[in-house]
């Protein structure tokens, strides 16, 4: 198809996204093309390694193409979402669980889907230009396409850091990225097409890449995953507006901005995940909000003010993230029965 080129080289399955104009953004029929070559190769013994990368100089991929969703909302059709999601997390899941190895190029913007698609791969080589987020909140989202996964493993090396990361959606520069656990390796970009070129003639990952630039979240990453670290959106709040350094005044102004809702009910995801979560567990997760959140919640209003009209000005459901009650996040969390995300025939609970 037009938007993602599919083909096997040498040794190698590759992906390239190829909606440079779009910032790469996934719609629901690349996914699907992109889950069905995953398929094929799996068993097919002249592919013995994939490539995922993209077209363009600004994005890997910024995300899913989300426009559609919210003409199909507006429409009072809500089905459309729904699929794309639970087709989304199931090429998700089969990412990081495929017996080959996956390399992933992040140049520029990583976000949302391209995290989805990216991260979840088991070799991920960052360069110069690579911005990861996951800014769903903004939108009125909770971090997705297993986000959740990778931010509870944040938490587990660094108690409160994933938490920071996904509520106020910072941008991750390639060392950020690998300190986080995002990426595994950084590589010049000019030195990709070379790499791609030995991976397709040998099958193998690539080994001896040079070290990553200098993480510059290092700097506040004590102090402000200790303030994320605090029991609750409430005493989350309470602490950044206490501490009174910038980086603390910075993520208090993101969480304000931010949907309200989604914000509580991320940060419960990753409560309820603990530190060392599964990916499926995290995807089941993220799906009963996703699935509640484009009727009940407030994502297509944040698509209205950040995509449609772009006026930057959200009617959210809550004034502040304090106004939300636990049991209106556990009313978004709470499991979907026969519409529970499944994985590989699985049936729902």
């Amino acid at each position: 198809m037009s938007d993602v080129l599919i083909r096997t080289e040498g040794r190698a399955g590759r992906v390239t996204l190829t909606r440079p104009k779009a910032l790469n953004a996934l719609t629901p029929a690349m996914c699907r093309a992109i889950d069905a070559a995953l398929v094929d190769w799996r068993d097919d013994p002249a592919v013995e390694i994939l490539i995922f990368d993209a077209e363009g100089d600004r994005a890997f991929c910024a995300g899913g193409d989300i426009a559609e969703v919210y003409r199909t909302a507006r429409a009072g059709d809500f089905a459309h979402s729904r699929d794309f999601w639970r087709d989304e997390y199931r090429m998700n899941a089969r990412i990081d669980e495929y017996p080959k190895p996956v390399v992933s190029f992040l140049n520029g913007f990583t976000m949302g889907g391209g995290v989805g698609l990216a991260c979840h791969a088991s070799h991920r080589i960052v360069g110069e230009s690579t911005k990861v987020a996951m800014p769903e909140c903004a939108i009125g989202l909770a971090p997705d396409v297993g986000g959740s996964y990778l931010l509870g493993r944040a938490n587990g090396l660094h108690p409160g850091f994933g938490s920071w990361i996904g509520a106020t959606g910072l941008r991750l520069g390639p060392g950020d990225a690998i300190l986080a656990g995002f990426a595994d390796a950084f590589a010049p970009e000019a030195d990709w097409p070379d790499l791609k070129a030995r991976i397709v003639e040998t099958g193998a990952p690539p080994a001896g890449l040079p070290p990553a630039p200098e993480a510059a979240l290092l700097a506040d990453r004590d102090r402000m995953s200790a303030i994320f670290a605090h029991p609750g959106p409430a005493a989350i709040v309470d602490a950044l507006a206490a501490d009174g350094s910038e980086p603390a005044r910075k993520a208090l102004e993101a969480i304000r901005y931010g949907a309200p809702l989604a914000t509580a009910a991320h940060l419960e995801i990753l409560r309820r995940l603990g530190t060392s979560p599964t990916l499926r567990e995290a995807l089941r997760r993220e799906y009963r909000y996703i699935w509640r959140a484009v009727e009940q919640g407030d994502f297509v209003e944040g698509i209205r003010a950040m995509i449609i009209d772009k006026d930057r000005t959200p009617r959210w459901t809550h004034a502040r993230i304090e106004d939300v009650t636990a049991g209106e996040v556990d009313a978004m969390l709470a499991p979907l029965g026969p519409d529970e995300l499944t994985f590989n025939g699985e049936d729902a609970a």
